[in-house]
């Protein structure tokens, strides 16, 4: 079947927090079903599912907020690693973007997700020396 690229839907969510749990995107101190009700409450359309058929086979979630846009949560399902699902989803994501005016995207990668890193920079994103911070406003 053909991957295609699509808004997220609600009955997408437990397929989408296996998807997160089984690429590792998940983390203790995050809840993802929280993330997924912020998310659908905020800018819902540029929550993007890539799905073959009735399966989902990867996600990414961007936003943005007039200055720069942000990519989270991007990850293909391990058995179809290698058809450029996960390309496919940061370009869409990309092309939502500038519809909305948004001149640059940034993302942050784990420093040890050498797989992420090598695919980012094999996609055109540079990497830039910044020191990221965040403080926890709502506990999950």
């Amino acid at each position: 079947m053909t991957v295609q690229i699509r808004t997220f839907a609600l009955t997408d969510t437990d397929a989408v927090v296996a998807l997160w749990q089984e690429t590792g995107l998940t983390r203790p101190w995050n809840n993802p079903h929280q993330d997924i009700a912020r998310k659908l409450r905020v800018q819902p359309e540029l929550f993007l599912v890539a799905v073959d058929g009735d399966e989902v086979v990867g996600s990414v979630m961007a936003g943005y907020d007039g200055h720069r846009g942000w990519l989270y949560y991007l990850g293909s399902s391990p058995s179809r690693r290698g058809e450029g699902i996960a390309r496919q989803l940061v370009a869409h994501a990309e092309d939502l973007l500038i519809e909305l005016g948004c001149p640059k995207v940034q993302l942050m990668v784990r420093p040890e997700n050498n797989v992420a890193q090598g695919f980012y920079d094999a996609i055109g994103y540079e990497t830039f020396e910044t020191w990221a911070t965040g403080k926890r406003l709502i506990a999950d």
